[in-house]
């Protein structure tokens, strides 16, 4: 039974009714261990076993999560008639290949969980889902952040109307990353790794924009060759609303010295109210439930500050496979398909070149031409 939502705001995932598909997941790194599986665990997800590159680390991973299996490679867990879900979580240059590789021989495979990115560009993101389709697996990419409970909590204050007409959305995030070793080897940094999070977050809230304005700047901690790190974007949308994000992976010389002042913050203005929050994960890993405070001129001068102990990280991952399991369970299309995916990829893509090229994107052009 899900635990009844403070003030009536649908911050929680809508999980399936059954949880008996099988699930086998290809990866065995921090994300996995210690976000995905746990999450899985929480919400009563059945998972077969998994693979590695490393036999070790899959076993290790394998007997701390009580998993009941480790599959030698990809074909011996794609021979499991037990697996009907992929759950693949490794670096973006490896994903590719193993999408087509299911996608080529899918069995009874019917449904892929991709991490984000799907790809490092839109030409190859839409490759891999014509893929899909084409060998009838469902695909949904693990934007986790739209699982997120603040994020979830003003989405539903938006649809319900709380806030009237969007005005202006802005996220601050001010945190310092653990860049992966892999990071080194891909064409951007920080856009298809963090920025995606906060551009994929706007259209959730407000859809696609109209045009993409944006400035990058190396960050001055990173020692290897990079262009995009610190970002700046602003998107304007045929609404009138515009959104901003400030994606800050310096946040002052904290690591040499300075004081703290990190965090994750963002701000929703519209025509009948306003609601500000913040996001837990630059607490991990420590459990650092996000927040959201709300007023609306339904009631002067009234805030709503509703609490919940539920946090982004590790239990947002429940919903991203959970949406998965649902849209199998009633033959629907994911709620972050790769089709719907293709447009936060598009946008990575439309955000890297206004800010490399210093100039303005006219997004859906952009989108239509990029084929």
């Amino acid at each position: 039974m899900r635990p009844l939502e403070p003030l009536g705001l649908a911050y929680l995932p809508v999980l399936p009714w059954r949880c008996e598909i099988g699930i086998g997941v290809v990866g065995a790194g921090f994300i996995v261990r210690d976000c995905h599986l746990v999450a899985y665990r929480d919400a009563g997800f059945r998972v077969v076993g998994l693979t590695s590159r490393t036999r070790a680390t899959a076993e290790e991973v394998a007997t701390l999560r009580e998993l009941p299996r480790v599959f030698e490679s990809l074909d011996a867990m794609l021979d499991d008639p037990a697996v009907e879900v992929v759950d693949i979580a490794v670096p973006p240059r490896e994903q590719p290949a193993i999408i087509r590789r299911i996608a080529a021989n899918p069995g009874r495979v019917r449904g892929i969980l991709a991490q984000k990115p799907l790809a490092m560009d839109l030409a190859e993101a839409r490759a891999l889902v014509a893929a899909c389709d084409a060998a009838g697996i469902r695909l949904q990419v693990n934007q986790n952040m739209r699982y997120d409970h603040s994020v979830r909590a003003l989405k539903a204050l938006l649809d319900r109307g709380d806030l009237g007409e969007p005005v202006l959305a802005t996220i601050e995030m001010r945190a310092i990353p653990h860049w992966m070793p892999w990071a080194r080897e891909e064409r951007s940094l920080s856009t298809f790794v963090m920025s995606i999070h906060h551009l994929d977050t706007f259209r959730y809230w407000l859809g696609d924009p109209e045009r993409v304005l944006a400035s990058t700047r190396p960050d001055p901690r990173t020692r290897f060759p990079h262009t995009d790190g610190i970002n700046l974007s602003i998107l304007e949308f045929a609404s009138g609303a515009r959104a901003s994000a400030w994606d800050d992976v310096w946040s002052g010389p904290v690591r040499e010295g300075a004081a703290a002042d990190n965090g994750i913050r963002w701000r929703f203005e519209g025509t009948e109210g306003l609601a500000t929050g913040t996001i837990g994960w630059p607490g991990w890993p420590e459990r650092v439930p996000s927040t959201i405070d709300y007023s609306s001129v339904r009631e002067p001068g009234v805030w709503h500050r509703p609490r919940w102990p539920q946090a982004w990280f590790p239990d947002a991952f429940a919903g991203t496979m959970g949406g998965l399991l649902q849209a199998l369970e009633t033959g629907t299309e994911p709620d972050i398909s790769g089709h719907d995916n293709l447009k936060t990829i598009a946008l990575c893509e439309a955000v890297f070149q206004a800010a490399t090229e210093h100039r303005v994107i006219n997004f859906p052009e952009f989108f239509r031409n990029d084929r």
